[in-house]
């Protein structure tokens, strides 16, 4: 079992100037603690559930290429790209950029979005939920297309690039992992059996989980696709004041039902005392 940090709020106390200091601080000790990957959103504004949209927010991938030169090993990416946000020839070669710059540590998170607000607050268009699914899956041609051999342009219904220029290419081998966000059934795990190398959770409980995983291992058959080669992540919350043995006990659990890599974000109030329990739970998975 994997453990994995995900960087959701920048609201430390000091203003700005706090930000830079403090993300240093919490990427070393994520890293220093064994823990495999580093995440943030690919938000503009934060998100309902974890603040109001007027709380700080760094833009994504800024953010991952500073964590890149802050960090050695850490996975990074981010949790996830909405399809609307970037032209996906453009995202591909973002990516590899990270990817190069952080010596093959880059995972591309991506999913169909879906905050309305922040896509009318800064005017980006938010298409029918039909067209971001399309968007979504001629993105996934155009990325696995730029991560090819192969120059040859994409002729989408949204997209038309003509040539998948990428040099250089990433370090990672074959490429940066692509993972899809999300667990709707009928597009998204289809999607993930169809061009990607990762899925991403949430834990909504073992019933729903179960029932998720085995969606997608029925559309990995219907692909032809070895539902053992997809990495099996989930969004896993933990309160600020968590035991570790009962953090273990439930990483035990999600790691039965097939769930290789979980996946925490900070609790607002937590601090050191939280970075060193997933220190703590890190090595005590380690064997899972």
């Amino acid at each position: 079992m994997r453990i994995g940090l995900s960087i959701a709020r920048f609201d430390w106390p000091g203003g700005p100037a706090a930000i830079r200091p403090n993300l240093i601080k919490t990427a070393r000790a994520a890293e220093d603690g064994g823990l495999s990957s580093l995440w943030v959103m690919d938000h503009f504004f934060q998100i309902p559930g974890l603040g109001e949209p007027e709380e700080p927010m760094l833009e994504g991938y800024t953010a991952l290429g500073f964590l890149a030169a802050a960090t050695e090993r850490i996975s990074l990416g981010t949790l996830v790209t909405g399809v609307t946000y970037r032209n996906p020839a453009i995202l591909a070669k973002t990516a590899t950029t990270l990817d190069v710059l952080a010596g093959g540590r880059t995972y591309l998170g991506i999913g169909a979005a879906w905050f309305e607000h922040e896509h009318e607050s800064l005017g980006v268009r938010f298409p029918p939920v039909k067209e971001r699914f399309e968007r979504l899956e001629e993105a996934l041609k155009i990325v696995n297309g730029m991560w090819s051999e192969s120059e040859d342009g994409f002729e989408g219904v949204h997209y038309q690039p003509k040539r998948l220029l990428n040099v250089p290419s990433p370090v990672s081998s074959p490429r940066p992992k692509i993972l899809i966000g999300g667990a709707g059934e009928q597009k998204t795990l289809l999607f993930v059996a169809r061009y990607a190398d990762a899925c991403n959770l949430f834990d909504a409980g073992d019933e729903v989980l179960t029932h998720k995983l085995d969606v997608l291992r029925a559309h990995c058959e219907s692909e032809g696709r070895d539902y053992d080669a997809i990495e099996k992540t989930a969004l896993v919350r933990l309160a600020a004041d968590a035991k570790a043995g009962e953090a273990v006990e439930r990483l035990e659990q999600l790691r039965a039902l097939g769930i290789e890599h979980a996946i925490t974000v900070v609790p607002p109030e937590g601090g050191d005392a939280f970075l060193e329990l997933l220190s703590e739970i890190a090595s005590a998975t380690s064997a899972l």
